[in-house]
This record gives structure tokens, sequence and C-alpha cells, in this order.
């Protein structure tokens, strides 16, 4: 998992709230067995008509979003189904941070074991930042130490995290590479029985 400290990119507003794993990406393209790839069906249904064709009143078809990489959803995003794919689909797209008023539980936890960084914000902050993303002119700095995001010429707001997680995230650990700490123990522990 690729560490993050402070992130620092473009916003997009996605002013919708129940936003499903089934839309994030779509059952028919959970046949790959690695992690990378997804991004290219990541919101499939909304992003191309039925011919594949881009549509362009939607969010991540529109120029002025290319290459965002904070994501500013509606309350309980990541609901639905426990696909650790969609995650994978986010992050494989180019997105590092997901600013919304709840998520999923589920899917909170596998954003966290994947290196994305889920922040809970009060929805009218999120309504506010949504209204200068959507004229594609929002850039947050995301201090994950800190634990405060910035407004590019603006306000900082703190926001809560799980000290066990930002430990992870801070430090690009997964569950193994956490487990891999203790290799010395785990050895001499094998070692002495």
């Amino acid at each position: 998992m690729e560490a993050i400290q402070v992130h620092q990119g473009k916003a997009i507003a996605m002013d919708r709230s129940n936003i499903d794993t089934d839309q994030i990406i779509p059952k028919q393209f959970l046949k790959r067995i690695e992690r990378t790839g997804f991004g290219q069906f990541l919101f499939y249904h909304w992003r191309f008509d039925d011919d594949g064709k881009e549509r362009p009143e939607f969010e991540l078809n529109k120029q002025e979003n290319k290459g965002a990489s904070i994501l500013l959803a509606g309350e309980n995003f990541g609901c639905g189904s426990s696909r650790e794919h969609a995650p994978w689909a986010l992050l494989d797209y180019g997105f590092r941070v997901i600013i919304a008023p709840s998520f999923a539980d589920i899917f909170y936890n596998n954003a966290l074991k994947n290196g994305i960084v889920p922040i809970k914000m009060d929805e009218t902050v999120i309504k506010k930042w949504m209204a200068v993303a959507e004229q594609g002119k929002l850039e947050l700095v995301v201090d994950l130490p800190e634990q405060e995001i910035t407004v590019i010429g603006g306000e900082k707001i703190h926001f809560d995290i799980p000290a066990y997680h930002k430990e992870k995230l801070i430090n690009g650990w997964d569950d193994i590479a956490l487990t891999l700490q203790l290799e010395d123990d785990i050895a001499a522990y094998e070692a002495a029985k």
C-alpha cells in the first residue's frame, strides 16, 4: 500500500447520496483477480451509454474534472454489497481521498485497508465545497498527520480518523506489512516451540 501523509489535489463533486458499490463498480467487471485495471470501469453505467460512449454530462467526463484525486459525495457512500473491488476501482482511477457526511461501514474499512482516506465531514461544509468544485476550481490539501483539510487560499477544517488506521495509512502498511513488523517476535516464538 502506498503511504499517504499529505495529499494535495483537485476535488470534484458527486452530489448524490447512497452511491452503492454496484454503481461504483458494476458486478460484470468483477472477473479480474488482480487489484488493478478496475479504474476504467468506475461508475461505468453513469459514465458511458449503452454503446460505450462517454456521457458528457457525467462528473468524471467533464474536462474541468480530469485529474481529480479527491471525491466529494453525499451521505452513505459505498452502501450495498461488501465488494472490495469498489475501493480498488476508485484508487485505480486516481482517487486518494473521499469526503462524505457518512460511509457504509464495510466500504469505510475496505477503503482504509486499501490506501484511500475516507473522511467524514459535516454536510454543510461539503455542500459549500461542492458549489466551488462544480466550477472546477476546488483544490484541497489533506494533512493526515495533523488531521486537517486546507482549502487552497482559505479555511482549515479538522477531521477525525481512528489512530490505528491513521498510522497504517501514513506508513503505507496493509495488514500483512503490519504483521511483518513483528517478524522477529514471531520467529522467536516459533523457534521456542
